[in-house]
């Protein structure tokens, strides 16, 4: 039945001419040749498309039947069949008008989601190529519009990051990827063998716009397998690396696009593509920055002039924008990239004044999130060992300033630890090499003003900030046995008084509120244990206003006593230091009545 009516149709328009056909005409068409499909004349199909008297209607009309082929290519009937799909299909490439057939097939990109994505992209991308080639003329936003819709749709797959995934490919990422790769490699022949072409230099742009989008998504994200292995199994290196050679082969190579970025200057010939650099290529230019200085692809395109300390500024713009991030697999491209940078770098060669460009200050920040808020434990170590390269790399002057800066904006006790011990190690160096007037005298002082305090006097929370205090009672015992009351080389005697009044005593008061709290919670615990028997076994303590987390009961008294243990650590450091300020200031003033 359904064959007769498509026959009959025919029939009709074959005595027509094509600008003749009436839009019911196309809208019969389509139903007939879906309803030979659906019913199975595929074969009868194929006959009436291969008749040579049908080749205007088909031309005009064909292309209706393109999304039913495709559909019943994806449903995968039998082999037979397929293969006479296949045959319909190629012919509809061939026959029907391209602009109508471009069209046509970018719809049928865009319908599909999950793993139908990848499965219809790598079916109609040879297709669409041939249909973009037919073109008469646009070709160039043909290529952009085809090159856009394709990459939206990619950029709704997961992008697979262990090695494991990457060799299942489960939603056909890694195949699209080398298949779009094949799709381009035509237009940037095209672009190459005519630069003078005004409508070849369009399409440089497009491929330019679609580069730039390809080390966005999925590169930005993307993993890469160890250099040591074989690196051509790595399905996102060889993305890369065809990229940057596009790159490279339509006029912009690496150094071009990475020196230049961020200048007044544009790189870029049109004003349109202008406009987008400030809003989306900051990602892009930044996932190329990572490809070439850490994945060392298309880094002998680069000049070996440029020095490491040049290569630093460049990079800690991208540096800072990865650390922005709160993906794991991008955050870290910006610890890798930090540390390659830094290793080329001489200790103490940063000069402080670096530290006046926003990013300089906002990396070590970011380290601190790292640091504080990944959940892995292996990425917030290396977050922790480049903030400690990145200090080492800086003058005296920039460690100092850095330490302050992290004292005043990392409110995490374990962080300022860290800095307190770093300033303990500056200090160390003074004594022992050459005398470093920023960690002495009154620069010191200023920055002990900082380290020796609590932030809320007798009320601060002793347990929370139990790392900080450790720390800083650490740096003032190390001040008072090294730095002589006669020498005052640090200016600790002549500030002793202040430090007393604002760090001692507040410390005194603190750790016997903290501690006559936390005794009377254990004998609250303990009293209420019977009644928690009968409570299923839970109960709750609130310390500090909070309440702690239910838990069985033995679980809070462990709890409990970890604090009480904690403020006796405190309190014993704190006690040898009075203890050794105490002799030390009793010896100074013996031996002062010993020279009267």
């Amino acid at each position: 039945m359904a064959v007769e009516e498509l026959q009959s149709i025919i029939k009709r328009c074959q005595i027509l001419e094509e600008h003749d056909f009436k839009e019911e005409d196309f809208g019969l068409f389509q139903l007939a040749g879906q309803r030979c499909i659906e019913d199975g004349y595929i074969n009868q199909l194929l006959e009436i498309i291969q008749d040579e008297k049908n080749k205007t209607i088909i031309k005009s009309m064909g292309w209706n039947l393109v999304g039913p082929v495709v559909r019943c290519l994806l449903r995968g009937r039998e082999e037979d069949k397929r293969e006479e799909c296949f045959l319909i299909f190629d012919l509809l490439v061939k026959l029907c008008n391209p602009k109508e057939l471009l069209l046509g097939l970018l719809e049928l990109i865009e319908e599909p989601s999950g793993k139908q994505i990848s499965q219809i992209i790598l079916l109609l991308l040879q297709p669409l190529q041939t249909v973009i080639q037919k073109l008469p003329n646009n070709k160039a936003y043909s290529v952009g519009l085809a090159l856009s819709t394709l990459w939206s749709q990619l950029s709704l797959l997961p992008v697979p990051h262990s090695e494991e995934q990457i060799q299942a490919d489960d939603y056909g990422l890694c195949q699209c990827c080398k298949a779009l790769i094949e799709f381009t490699k035509p237009f940037v022949e095209e672009v190459i063998s005519d630069k003078e072409n005004k409508e070849n230099a369009k399409l440089k742009d497009e491929l330019l716009k679609f580069c730039f989008k390809g080390l966005k998504c999925p590169l930005l994200t993307a993993q890469f397998l160890e250099q040591s292995e074989d690196v051509g199994n790595d399905p996102f290196r060889c993305f890369a690396s065809e990229i940057i050679g596009f790159l490279s082969k339509i006029g912009y190579p690496v150094p071009q696009i990475i020196l230049n970025h961020g200048r007044k200057k544009r790189t870029w010939d049109y004003l349109e593509f202008e406009e987008e650099e400030d809003k989306q290529l900051a990602e892009s230019v930044a996932s190329l920055t990572y490809l070439v200085f850490v994945q060392g692809i298309g880094i002998d395109q680069l000049p070996m002039v440029l020095s490491p300390l040049y290569l630093l500024q460049l990079n800690m713009e991208h540096i800072e924008l990865f650390l922005q991030r709160t993906e794991q697999s991008i955050y870290s491209k910006g610890l890798e990239l930090l540390e390659t940078s830094l290793l080329r770098l001489e200790d103490n060669s940063l000069c402080y004044q670096y530290l006046e460009i926003k990013s300089f200050l906002a990396v070590p920040q970011g380290l601190v999130k790292v640091m504080t808020l990944c959940p892995i434990e292996t990425l917030r170590k290396k977050g922790l060992s480049m903030l400690q390269l990145f200090i080492d790399k800086l003058d005296s002057q920039g460690k100092y300033t850095l330490f302050r800066c992290l004292l005043n904006t990392s409110n995490h006790s374990g962080v300022e630890a860290f800095v307190i011990q770093n300033i303990k190690n500056q200090i160390d160096l003074s004594f022992k090499k050459t005398y470093n007037k920023w960690f002495a005298g009154a620069q010191l002082i200023s920055l002990l003003d900082l380290v020796l305090s609590l932030p809320e006097g007798a009320e601060t929370d002793l347990l929370q900030n139990s790392d900080r205090i450790m720390a800083s009672l650490n740096l003032l015992r190390y001040l008072v046995i090294k730095d002589n009351e006669d020498d005052n080389q640090t200016g600790l005697w002549t500030e002793l008084g202040k430090i007393e009044n604002n760090f001692l005593k507040p410390l005194h008061i603190g750790l016997n509120m903290s501690k006559a709290h936390y005794e009377a919670e254990i004998k609250n615990s303990q009293q209420n244990n019977q009644v928690a028997s009968m409570c299923k076994g839970v109960c709750s303590v609130t310390v500090g206003g909070e309440e702690i987390p239910t838990m069985p009961p033995e679980m809070q008294l462990k709890v409990l006593h970890s604090a009480l243990f904690t403020f006796d650590l405190i309190e014993s450091v704190l006690a040898r230091v009075e203890e050794l300020i105490e002799i030390k200031s009793k010896s100074t003033s013996e031996e002062n009545v010993g020279i009267k």
